[in-house]
């Protein structure tokens, strides 16, 4: 398997609803978007979260067939949404520190 490289991840948080906190999208070899992707928190799973791939009438309409692609690929998602979620906690930290004011 050639090197597979997983860029330009785009995360749109969600209120948190049944595990859904939010969906990713991100280009695959520079050449592949795929979007749509759902990101769940789970605990059974390393890192705590796991990727649902979009389908259409119950058919898969993307899904990772190597087992490492995958991985990579749920390993870069989650890394970006956490660091969204501290992002957005700082920012949110910080206008409630000039509202106290």
């Amino acid at each position: 398997m050639g090197e597979v490289t997983i860029s330009e991840i785009q995360i749109v948080p969600v209120p948190p609803q049944n595990g859904l906190v939010g969906f990713a999208s991100f280009l695959i070899n520079s050449c592949f978007l795929v979007g749509n992707v759902a990101i769940y928190t789970s605990p059974s799973t390393p890192g705590g979260f796991r990727l649902v791939y979009p389908t259409k009438m119950s058919v898969s309409c993307f899904h990772p067939v190597i087992r490492e692609v995958g991985e990579k690929i749920q390993v870069k998602v989650v890394a970006r949404y956490i660091e969204l979620m501290e992002e957005l906690t700082k920012s949110k930290g910080k206008l409630n520190d000039r509202s106290r004011r």
